[in-house]
């Protein structure tokens, strides 16, 4: 063991629901953070109160590590994940149905999944000892040896490639796709997966893909349950133990990813499209998700249009002048920065008026900032809910993989609520200023008309 550390983290759990603790008052849950010979780094809360499991294993391996010509090469490994295992050992080679029918007999599941900068893999399971080792066992055979059945993949491809051409007759999806593109430019963020990509995707992309990304050493998993910290470092050992066997455990660096650009200008596209609604996207840029102003920015948004019924943007556009049923603001915030972006869908003849309102309501927000009183609304909605985002051990999962991912502080959750309500005015709109600038956004709307 390299180093281990353990920080106390105050939590709430109701006692009503798979995953949640059988204790209603605050309980104080210690993060304990290791690495493993292997290079592979954990992180664990104990949570005794059911006996269950949830093993978040994330690698940086998201679709901005896709190859340019290949979009979707991450998101087909995944998909391929569940679609069987080689045989291993005394253990059969298992199809997809196989392998399905094997997690149901445990009554565990076990999945894969790629988003824009990671790679995940997910593991649930019950504590009962034969059930756990049979589960971490299953789990390993198909993270370090899937089987890749071509059959399938050409199968599942064929349908990919249709429903992205189904897709592409939505507005929505004919919106977002100029969207990213404007924003992004030729950033991976905003690299679009097209049947002509999946197309040059074959099983030696996908093997060479896993074998060059998916690696002990470079594996942040984070584990919540009813474990002890030996259990936990044994049950980690044994799940990529076979994955170290198969692909190596080589952890040089690996390239970097181009930084996303500010926009040098402002830019507006008009698309035309024949329905009943139009489609207008703003924005720009926003925040990586270890900016020292994501609190702050959190807070922002929220009045600016992240809140609902109670937000600046809601009450001029929908409740004022009826342009729309609703309309948000929003920012993704990764590794890198994100966009941000206001949305509403409205009547093709109200567009320019409804885009128009939107644009002051935010140049005025970012001149201004808030007042006190919408400071004040926001920081009670979110102090408010703030147990709600850790009321289950999954959501307790998510909460320590994020703090795993981004190289967030150990006692992140525990002074949470304390951050946010420290925040002033003045703190909120120097963030939504260092964040946007009004004069050089990105409009798309796709069906307006005069």
């Amino acid at each position: 063991m390299k180093s281990m550390k353990k920080i106390a983290v105050s939590a709430i759990f109701m006692g009503a629901g798979m995953g949640l603790m059988t204790q209603s008052a605050w309980a104080l849950l210690p993060i304990e953070h290791w690495t493993q010979p292997s290079g592979a780094q954990v992180w664990l809360v104990q949570s005794p109160g059911i006996p269950m499991v949830d093993v978040q294993l994330d690698f940086d391996a998201g679709s901005r590590r896709d190859p340019k010509e290949q979009n979707g090469l991450a998101a087909s490994v995944a998909m391929m994940a569940s679609k069987g295992v080689k045989a291993t050992g005394d253990q059969p080679a298992l199809d997809e149905n196989g392998l399905g029918q094997a997690w149901a007999d445990l009554g565990a599941s076990f999945g894969a999944n790629a988003g824009r900068d990671g790679f995940t893999y997910g593991l649930r399971s019950l504590t009962e000892p034969d059930l756990l080792q049979k589960a971490v066992a299953l789990a390993a055979r198909q993270m370090a040896t899937p089987s890749w059945p071509e059959t399938v993949w050409q199968r599942d491809r064929e349908r990919w490639a249709a429903a992205i051409k189904e897709a592409a007759t939505r507005p929505g999806t004919v919106a977002a796709k100029a969207f990213r593109k404007d924003i992004f430019g030729s950033h991976p963020y905003g690299n679009e997966v097209t049947g002509e990509s999946l197309a040059r995707i074959d099983i030696s992309a996908m093997q060479a893909f896993h074998r060059q990304l998916i690696a002990a050493c470079r594996a942040k998993v984070s584990v919540v349950g009813a474990v002890s910290r030996e259990q936990a470092d044994t049950l980690v050992k044994q799940l990529l133990g076979p994955l170290q066997a198969a692909n190596g455990n080589d952890c040089a660096p690996l390239p970097e990813v181009p930084k996303v650009a500010d926009l040098s200008e402002a830019k507006t596209e008009n698309i035309p499209f024949e329905s009943a609604q139009a489609q207008v996207l703003i924005g720009q840029p926003g925040i990586a998700r270890n900016s020292p102003d994501f609190l702050a920015v959190m807070v922002g948004n929220h009045i600016l249009g992240g809140g609902g019924f109670t937000s600046r943007l809601m009450e001029e556009v929908r409740e004022k002048r009826g342009l729309t049923y609703g309309v948000y603001s929003d920012y993704s915030p990764g590794l890198d920065r994100g966009a941000f972006k206001i949305g509403l869908q409205t009547r093709p003849d109200q567009a320019a008026q409804a885009l128009k309102i939107s644009q002051d309501v935010l140049r005025k927000f970012v001149a201004e900032g808030p007042t006190e009183k919408e400071l004040k609304a926001a920081k009670d909605n979110l102090i408010g809910g703030f147990a709600l985002r850790i009321d289950s051990n999954r959501k307790l999962l998510g909460n320590v993989a994020n703090i795993a991912w981004n190289g967030l502080p150990l006692d992140y959750l525990e002074h949470w609520t304390d951050r946010v309500q420290a925040l002033t005015t003045k703190d909120v709109k120097d963030a939504m200023q260092r964040m946007i600038q009004p004069d050089r956004m990105v409009t798309v709307t796709v069906g307006a008309k005069p």
